[in-house]
């Protein structure tokens, strides 16, 4: 474990390349493999673009140009004071696929990455041809099920308001090399799995300067903006019924963000909709059972016409 990370990091050799873009006010660390139709893949907390490591692999494989980025705030992007509310996420994700050279693409989201793609496709509908959430309910739905199921989804999510207090959370999730990023890794995953390398891998990139903080500024936005106006106006927004093909996979065993409140989402979305419980797998299915996920989402997309 190194004693003072850094964004190197987060540059993780393999078969794809690195590089930085400019989009929505900020530079993006991005990895790219394949050619063909753009998939951008946005990753979740506590990750980086790594969580994506197989679908790189096998999106490029299948003919897809696969774009796997570091969120604002997270690996080696651009961590700024401001930027952490879903909209301004989610913009900064329609201007990074223009900057790809790109009107649309298919949006591949998982945990805060599926909140961002959920996003996007109620506020820049254009930009999303086709929108895959992983372990991410509707934001509207989510909200709905953590106030009306008080011993399920808000006790599941009982972390975020743990997360609200000022600079304690960040010292408690980086203290002793981040031990409790993994953790949150195992409770939150099916058996067996992370391994302890992959763990370590997520544990170092988590360690570096203000990752920690920025990542809790999405937590903190979330719950903050419930009371405020920015919130009602965002769920004003939200309300918009999604209009393109959606795919929404999730772990049976998933104690982050439940099944069943995910399974609600579906009421949003006004095009063909098709839901996949992956059995066996916990919060992280594209890692836990990357073949498995890989073969629903490459069927999903290779399929012209997607089942309602």
């Amino acid at each position: 474990m190194s004693a003072r990370p850094d964004e190197s990091l987060a540059r993780i050799p393999g078969p794809w390349t690195h590089r930085s873009v400019h989009a929505g006010n900020g530079m993006f660390h991005i990895v790219e493999a394949g050619d063909g139709p753009l998939v951008l893949l946005l990753h979740g907390f506590p990750q980086f673009w790594w969580t994506w490591r197989h679908q790189l692999v096998s999106l490029a494989q299948a003919g897809y140009r696969a774009v796997a980025v570091d969120l604002r705030g997270y690996g080696a992007s651009d961590k700024p004071p401001r930027g952490y509310d879903l909209p301004a996420l989610a913009g900064s994700m329609a201007g990074l696929i223009r900057a790809l050279g790109e009107t649309c693409a298919v949006v591949v989201g998982h945990d805060w990455g599926g909140l961002v793609g959920w996003t996007m496709g109620a506020t820049d509908p254009k930009v999303v041809q086709r929108l895959v959430t992983v372990s991410a309910p509707h934001p509207l739905r989510l909200r709905q099920a953590m106030l009306t199921e008080p011993f399920g989804q808000l006790k599941a999510s009982a972390h975020l308001f743990g997360f609200q207090l000022p600079l304690l959370p960040e010292r408690s999730l980086t203290k002793d090399g981040a031990s409790r990023i993994g953790r949150l890794l195992d409770a939150w995953s099916g058996p067996g799995w992370p391994e302890e390398d992959v763990s370590a891998t997520y544990r170092d990139v988590f360690r570096i300067p203000t990752v920690a903080h920025c990542a809790l500024e999405y937590d903190r936005w979330f719950v903050r903006s419930q009371l405020r106006p920015d919130g009602l106006r965002y769920r004003r927004l939200m309300r918009t019924e999604i209009e393109m093909p959606t795919l929404q996979l999730h772990g049976s065993l998933d104690t982050c963000t439940l099944p069943r409140t995910a399974q609600g989402s579906s009421r949003y979305v006004a095009a063909p909709y098709r839901w996949r419980l992956i059995e066996g797998v916990g919060h992280f299915p594209h890692e836990e059972r990357p073949e498995q996920f890989d073969a629903e989402l490459l069927g999903w997309l290779g399929d012209p016409e997607p089942d309602r």
